[in-house]
């Protein structure tokens, strides 16, 4: 199950990329490529829940799949605006994804060391 949630998330991160990057030269299919990239992900990340999770880590994970989720708003403004609107809900799900990529190994190891 974990490698397949693996696949899933870089999959999912291919099209993220692909969908962002292709959609200023305003190809018609990048939305959809940045949706289900979006959520390929979202669905990797709701499903990799932490074994042993405290308090902590409980938060961190809700903070990163509420990240994944605006991915995928992101996505549907895609879909709905005609601006750059998209852009700012992308840069606010990224910032939750970065920090919690990197809080959430630093936990896991101060609760290894317990």
């Amino acid at each position: 199950m974990k490698r397949c949630l693996n696949i899933l998330f870089v999959i999912g991160s291919l099209l993220l990329l692909v969908g962002a990057g292709s959609y200023i030269t305003h190809w018609a299919l990048s939305p959809y490529l940045f949706t289900a990239g979006a959520v390929f992900i979202t669905i990797a990340q709701a499903f990799c829940i932490p074994s042993k999770a405290s308090l902590t880590l409980k938060r961190l994970h809700i903070q990163q799949v509420f990240g994944a989720v605006l991915l995928v708003l992101a996505g549907v403004f895609m879909f709905t605006t005609h601006g750059n609107e998209w852009i700012v809900c992308m840069t606010i799900a990224a910032v939750l994804q970065l920090y919690t990529s990197f809080r959430i190994p630093n936990e896991e190891n101060k609760e290894a060391e317990k």
